[in-house]
Parts: C-alpha cells; structure tokens; sequence
C-alpha cells in the first residue's frame, strides 16, 4: 500500500529487454534520486509513476525492476529513460498524507487542459466511462502516482472529464509540472469507491446468488 504523496523524484536510467519475443518485459534501472533506500531491501516495493513494482536489485542509490509485458501495455513512463515520480510502500505506523493507494494502475486518462490559473495550475483529464463512474467531486484519484482531489468531473460521449488544481509545490515535487495536452496519464482509482461499487453489485443480486 501506498499514500499518493510523492516521496522524490527519480530517474530511470535504462530499459533492458528481458527476452526477444514480443511478449518480452523489461528490467528498469532506476536512479532513486532523493529516495532513501537505506531501509529498502530485494523484495520491497516501490511505486513508479503510480505503478508498484518489487525491487530486484539494490545498489548505491539505484535500485532495478522487473515490469512485465502486461504492466507496460496498461501503464505509461516506464518504458524508457525519463523522470518518475517514486514512493516507498506504506508502513503501518507512517502518516497517511495522501489517500490509501494500491499502486494498481486502473487506466489511462488523456490530459487534454494544463495551464496556469492565479498561482496554481488547472489539469484536466479524459478518462473513459468505466474509471469515470469512480470519479466524484472533492473525491480522490491517482495520476501518475500522485494523490489528487478531483474539482469537477463531467460526462460526456467521449468519456469523463475531471479537473483538478495543482498547487505549486506539487508541481516542484512530481513530474506533473511536464504534462502537456495530449499526454497520456496512469490513473488510480480510489479504493474505497471500488468496494463500494461491489457492495452495491452484491445488494442488485438475487437472494439465491449471494
């Protein structure tokens, strides 16, 4: 588990196949940038643009990651070298700052809206009718691995629009301050809203399929 509040802001340096066959994954080298490893060990998880993966191999301020052929078709920025957000997985005593994260990624959502209003900056994101139905106002959402409050979601043909207000410190935190329109994002939907759905899944069954 996770928070959504960024930890720091790493790099991954390189991108070896893991085979030669299409289905192939890949193993990540990762500069850990600001990110105490001090405590981390093979095994341990770490979130990578909202992405949890399991540490492979650890040295001086980088450690290495194996993502699968699924991961990468479903997730976007772990595929080559660039700038990633990083967080260590949750401990039970830790402050929860953010929301509770399950470094799932749920989908991808298109930014189609990032600009400057007052000191802060507006994004807004498209994402598809099925993460959309988890979307509420004043609820919360994963982008590329950050913890966000959604301002103003809105249905349309083409999906669900979402908006939400970047303070500038989140921007001089993350790599969010590099999104531009067309950009796609890994979202996370908020877990309670996902059990909640089920719930109310459980509840429409008949009385002999529960």
């Amino acid at each position: 588990m996770f928070t959504g509040i960024v930890a720091a802001v790493g790099r991954i340096e390189s991108v070896t196949p893991l085979g030669s066959n299409e289905d192939a994954g890949v193993r990540l080298r990762v500069d850990a940038g600001a990110l105490d490893l001090s405590d981390v060990a093979i095994g341990d998880s770490i979130a990578i643009q909202g992405a949890c993966m399991t540490v492979v191999a650890l040295e001086a301020g980088h450690f290495d990651v194996d993502v699968s052929r699924e991961s990468l078709d479903k997730t976007r920025g772990l595929d080559q070298p660039g700038p990633v957000n990083l967080e260590k997985a949750l401990r039970l005593a830790d402050r929860l700052g953010g929301h509770l994260v399950s470094g799932h990624v749920d989908g991808l959502g298109e930014v189609v809206h990032f600009a400057p209003v007052g000191e802060s900056h507006e994004l807004r994101v498209r994402a598809s009718h099925d993460l959309g139905r988890y979307l509420a106002y004043k609820g919360s959402i994963v982008v590329n691995g950050v913890s966000l409050t959604v301002n103003r979601v809105e249905d349309d043909a083409q999906g669900c629009l979402f908006s939400i207000n970047l303070i500038p410190h989140t921007l001089e935190v993350t790599t969010l301050h590099a999104l531009r329109p067309g950009v796609q994002v890994n979202l996370e939907i908020d877990l309670i809203a996902r059990y909640v759905e089920r719930m109310l899944q459980a509840e429409r069954l008949p009385q002999a399929a529960r």
